[in-house]
């Protein structure tokens, strides 16, 4: 095989000029055809390595690759199945079709021209973190689209990671491998079938910094708010006309300006309105809500509620109409049952000469759906950053000490 360096670049290369963006607004599964395309080319590619227990599940788009214990192994006693997921599709929040990846070498810390003639540039005072990476190469786009390393930076170090692992018959216990779609749109691996996944616990790849991982999430519901309004002539609107945008903006209004995601950090939960349109007659506004503690969480719902009843009371009743719908809810409870995973994945950063890092995921991933599923399913960063825009990059140097840091952890669970 290639060097780890360019294995890794030209696989993330590759997988980014396929428009993978999952979407909103889809019924399907996947919501995207590009998640399709993906997901047969990493079928192609595990079977060319070397791998014969792999599968493409066509009706939930997720590929399954299984490695039973190697021969050389030497170990009597049974050690733990190593799973990996990672997912294929990428965040509708920005362009991606007609991705240009391309690599710059021994990054020097000034500004990044991303594109010429659109005058893109990527200013270091803006993007201060781009010092921690002078002397690395980076992988950016030309500024018009994101670059999905968000998840495919991860997909990238896993098929290095398993090639590696097969062309130098390196000792490995059973691993399981799932990639799956539209996890950026709230799927969350919920067709992942457990039973063919076959292994009890598992690691997701996904997120920002090298080294970071996270046994915590937020817990994360979406809101769906109806305001019915009634129209009439503006010339004899006079105590007649109900305007339904006005109602919305009310509420909006209502919302703490103190917790919103730009306000807010750390283990600060917010509201957030993600969209809001209509007319007089009619308008709707969508948002989420985050929270690491499930108490404030609830709190967080019942004071929405409290908004609507006060515009019902104000306006009328059914003027303002309130839904919930469960994204997600934190991994903690399932992860700190197995802490032994943990363990492991600090050893293994820390062995390859990272300094770990735990943070409490403002976000969430697979892993929060599957751990309240039954599957211990703590993350470990993928080391991209500015994810979800069109300044998104990651260095190489971070892929290629992931895949290290996995190839560790193989080392760890095969002597357990």
């Amino acid at each position: 095989m290639e060097n780890i360096h360019d294995a890794v670049m030209n696989r993330l290369m590759k997988y980014a000029k396929i428009n993978t963006q999952s979407s909103n607004h889809s019924e399907s599964v996947p919501t995207t055809k590009g998640q399709i395309d993906l997901a047969k080319l990493l079928l192609d590619e595990l079977q060319k390595i070397g791998i014969q227990d792999c599968s493409f599940d066509a009706d939930a788009c997720i590929v399954y690759a299984h490695l039973t214990e190697s021969n050389k192994s030497n170990n009597n006693v049974k050690c733990p199945t190593l799973g990996l997921i990672a997912h294929m599709d990428t965040a509708p929040d920005a362009p991606g079709d007609g991705c240009k990846p391309w690599e710059l070498k021994n990054y020097d810390g000034k500004d990044i021209v991303l594109n010429n003639d659109k005058h893109i540039v990527m200013e270091v005072n803006k993007f201060p973190e781009l010092r921690s990476y002078i002397g690395q190469d980076l992988i950016l786009t030309d500024g018009t689209t994101l670059l999905g390393a968000d998840d495919k930076a991860s997909i990238a170090v896993i098929m290095t990671y398993l090639e590696i692992l097969i062309s130098k018959d390196i000792p490995h216990g059973a691993i399981s491998i799932a990639f799956t779609p539209d996890e950026e749109v709230g799927g969350l691996a919920k067709n992942l079938d457990l039973k063919k996944f076959a292994s009890p616990t598992a690691y997701t790849l996904d997120g920002d910094h090298l080294g970071w991982y996270m046994d915590e999430t937020f817990n994360a519901d979406a809101v769906h708010l109806e305001f019915n309004g009634f129209s009439v002539h503006t010339g004899t609107a006079k105590d007649k006309l109900k305007n339904a945008l006005i109602f919305s903006a009310e509420f909006i209004s209502m919302l703490p300006e103190n917790q919103r995601p730009e306000t807010t950090e750390g283990m600060e939960g917010f509201f957030f309105v993600q969209e809001a349109s209509g007319n007089a007659e009619y308008a709707i506004v969508d948002m989420i809500i985050r929270d690491f503690d499930m108490e404030n969480f609830d709190q967080r719902k019942k004071f929405l509620i409290s908004c609507v009843e006060s515009l019902n009371k104000k306006y009328g009743d059914g003027t303002v109409k309130i839904s919930f719908k469960m994204q997600y809810r934190s991994m903690k409870e399932a992860v700190s049952k197995e802490e032994w995973m943990i363990e492991c994945l600090r050893n293994a950063i820390s062995n390859r000469g990272v300094l770990p890092h735990k943070e409490a995921f403002r976000g969430g991933t697979d892993g929060s759906a599957l751990s309240n599923r039954g599957l211990p399913c703590p993350n470990l960063s993928a080391g991209y950053e500015n994810a979800h825009g069109r300044f998104e990059y990651v260095p190489i140097q971070s892929m290629m000490k992931n895949v290290d840091i996995l190839m560790e952890l193989t080392k760890i669970f095969l002597i357990m």
